[in-house]
């Protein structure tokens, strides 16, 4: 009993150091100085204690690119919407998991070793800044290289992106089928954590958790 104490002692140190280091180094490790863009399109990243989401602003542009979400009853086109929010999870766990009452055994097992992925999309109105919300300024190119790999996060089939049927937490949401595959080290924090480098931002090394991305966001950007 001692050995094993002893081995799960240390091994929460090295979780713990690597959970540290992956915060504390940046990646990129270094950004050559840029002009500010002429334009700039403010996005938001929304955490929770355990999960990040991204959320753009809507303009023409971003309404055409994801057209397909108001075919499925998403109201992206709204006049109201100021927002989509973008967010990449373990399938088991986001679709069985609304809220913490209905966690169950099976969807945290599969989120600790290996699952599908989804998409989950939702829509806003005016969101106000402060934390656990932060805002980046990012120009135009920047803005649309993000597009792309939110977009290409999506598993698509003859028709395009495949919707989850009979999949949402509210009439205003929905779930996609996803790129790629879900697991401890490869997760949800750290696909947004990949999105904000491809809008040109600088993250942690390794962010699995939301409070290590918020606290790389702060010190390098």
């Amino acid at each position: 009993m001692k050995k094993l104490g002893r081995f799960l002692g240390l091994l929460l140190i090295v979780i713990a150091l690597a959970l540290m280091m992956g915060a504390l180094v940046p990646r990129p490790l270094w950004r050559p100085a840029a002009a500010a863009p002429a334009d700039t399109h403010r996005i938001l990243m929304l955490k929770n204690p355990i999960h990040t989401d991204i959320a753009i602003p809507v303009d023409d542009t971003v309404r055409q690119r994801f057209h397909f979400l108001v075919d499925a009853g998403i109201p992206a086109d709204s006049p109201q919407i100021r927002y989509i929010v973008f967010g990449w999870g373990g399938r088991a766990f986001y679709l069985q998991t609304p809220t913490w009452s209905e966690l169950k055994a099976v969807p945290v097992m599969k989120a600790l070793t290996l699952d599908a992925s989804v998409v989950h999309v939702d829509v806003a109105g005016d969101i106000d800044e402060g934390r656990p919300i932060a805002g980046f300024d990012i120009g135009e190119e920047r803005f649309a290289a993000l597009l792309d790999f939110i977009d290409a996060s999506f598993q698509r089939g003859p028709k395009g992106p495949i919707l989850v049927p009979d999949a949402a937490y509210s009439r205003f949401d929905g779930f996609y089928e996803a790129n790629g595959h879900f697991n401890a080290l490869v997760g949800c924090n750290t696909w947004t954590a990949a999105a904000l480098r491809t809008a040109g931002l600088r993250t942690g090394w390794w962010n699995p958790l939301p409070v290590s991305l918020g606290l790389s966001m702060r010190l390098y950007n």
